[in-house]
């Protein structure tokens, strides 16, 4: 015997299952449209030394992925100046590149020319500023160290991805430090500066509703609690809320930091390993 049971259900529970969207639902809940909470980062997956090192190639290399935003970063180094005019005789010096391939964001498809893209070249400057603050350079007088980055995949914070990778490439090759450089981001979007967002993504950075996002990416030296970058090109309407936006940033890079670090000692005891012939490093890049 078979009997179909229909609850009732009332109309004001079809209208709210039909009208209720996700972006309503996250809203509700006090989360971003991707399912973050305001305090949260990005999921990060970080992979060191996927290029193999050869004698006359990388030293280092690391590959970075926050969120959907991937970057692969490579140092050479240090080695001898390619002009005499460059070199420095109490310190090294640090050249900085940055590509973005054709496909990396969602909806330009354009080559860029990293020598002529004004933001590339501007994302080119602060990361040398940033790692020319972190590296102990004098330790290298009349020598030059090279940093190639490239921008995979584009979903926002690409400056804050790049200096990650590149400190963790920095590592990989064996280039002292002051300290392992971070970087995070953190802001307020569609013009509201009621919830500090930690790490924004693609969308939060760009204006919502004709109304400008605050974007604030900062990068510093999380042991020695020193900053060594930090930019914000909108207009914040007090000192109290740059006070703010900076504490968040600061927040995330402490976050990111303890993220790098595990995954250096994990890379670090995967080659103990190697040494004592009991694993082996996957590289998917070959050089």
């Amino acid at each position: 015997l078979q009997t179909n049971l229909a609850l009732p259900i009332d109309n004001e529970t079809k209208i709210m299952g039909s009208s209720i969207r996700r972006t309503d639902l996250l809203a509700l809940s006090n989360l971003r449209d991707d399912g973050r909470k305001p305090e949260e980062i990005r999921r990060m997956r970080i992979q060191m030394g996927p290029i193999t090192s050869t004698a006359k190639s990388v030293g280092g290399s690391a590959l970075v992925e926050m969120g959907l935003t991937v970057v692969l970063a490579t140092v050479k180094g240090p080695m001898a100046c390619v002009r005499r005019s460059d070199e420095l005789p109490d310190r090294a010096i640090i050249d900085v590149s940055i590509k973005a391939t054709p496909f990396a964001p969602s909806g330009d498809r354009r080559v860029t020319n990293p020598n002529t893209d004004r933001r590339l070249i501007e994302i080119s400057h602060m990361l040398k500023r940033a790692l020319e603050a972190t590296v102990l350079l004098h330790l290298y007088p009349k020598s030059r160290i090279e940093v190639s980055v490239v921008i995979l995949a584009d979903d926002g914070g690409r400056l804050c991805a790049s200096i990650n990778a590149a400190s963790l490439a920095l590592v990989d090759g064996g280039i002292p430090m002051k300290d392992l450089l971070c970087s995070c981001s953190a802001g307020y979007a569609g013009g509201t500066t009621d919830t500090t967002l930690v790490d924004l993504n693609r969308r939060e950075e760009s204006s919502n509703g004709g109304q400008p996002a605050v974007h604030l990416p900062c990068a510093m030296l999380p042991q020695r609690g020193t900053i060594v970058l930090s930019q914000c090109e909108s207009r914040l309407p007090d000192f109290d809320t740059l006070e703010r936006v900076l504490d968040a940033a600061m927040d995330g890079c402490r976050a990111v930091f303890d993220i790098l670090q595990a995954a250096i000692q994990e890379h670090a005891s995967k080659i103990l390993a190697i040494r004592n012939g009991n694993g082996g490093i996957d590289t998917p890049f070959s050089q």
